[in-house]
């Protein structure tokens, strides 16, 4: 493995304020969150969620920030089928047999595939936390459906999908973390340079697994790292259309 599995650290969030600005639909098949249509389909970002699904309100906030500042057309469909993780829930074990790769990544590679032959975008990023990064990952392989990818906190991936990455990635990682550890940080970014990616891997220094996505931003080290994570992913997409 390149990162572990989803653990008990997945289920503990803190709620951020704010009135998401998009609206939900049935997109290529799929429940999704959608925001800066107004921008058109050229430059698309798709967000696949962690364990708490599209309608994590957290989520939503991040999705309207990047289709405002950014002027992206941003989606996030619902990549767990309406069985995300309730959040006051604790055991992961049972659920994770219902959510594999095998189930879920054909759901994420329908998604993208449609989503390139119906809009006919010029560039798709895609932005995966935790439990969603393997699938961001799965998706800048040869073949993928993605020009580019952001991974936080990632979960569940493998080391063959680390070696089989052949556009560009950015990883923001948490200093504590159980899933992905300082080991695993370590065997893939010397993966990464075997293979001569074109990556970019940020260590944010006092805060925990889904502080980008989950953290308590009343503290002001997990509110500085998680608005820096999302201003490096934005830079980094910028690059690449």
């Amino acid at each position: 493995m390149a990162s572990h599995a989803p653990a008990a650290c997945c289920t503990q969030a803190s709620f951020h304020e704010g009135q998401a600005q998009g609206e939900h639909k049935q997109i290529f098949g799929l429940d999704t969150y959608q925001v800066g249509a107004e921008h058109g389909n050229d430059r698309v970002i798709v967000i696949l969620t962690d364990i708490f699904g599209n309608r994590f309100n957290n989520t939503l906030l991040i999705a309207d920030e990047i289709a405002r500042s950014c002027k992206y057309h941003v989606v996030i469909p619902d990549i767990l089928k309406g069985d995300a993780v309730p959040l006051e829930h604790g055991d992961l074990s049972g659920w994770l047999t219902n959510h594999t790769s095998d189930i879920t990544a054909p759901i994420v590679n329908g998604f993208l595939q449609q989503l390139r032959k119906e809009w006919s975008p010029k560039f798709v990023g895609g932005i995966g936390y935790c439990y969603g990064a393997k699938y961001a990952i799965q998706n800048i392989s040869k073949d993928g459906f993605l020009d580019a990818a952001a991974g936080a906190h990632p979960s569940f991936v493998e080391v063959d999908e680390i070696k089989a990455i052949t556009k560009p990635i950015i990883i923001s990682a948490a200093e504590v973390d159980p899933l992905f550890t300082r080991d695993l940080r370590w065997k893939t970014e010397e993966i990464l340079t075997d293979i001569k990616a074109r990556y970019q891997m940020d260590l944010f220094q006092g805060v925990s697994h889904g502080y980008s996505v989950k953290g308590d931003i009343s503290d002001p080290i997990v509110k500085y790292a998680k608005e820096k994570t999302l201003s490096d992913q934005l830079l980094w997409f910028a690059q690449f259309n």
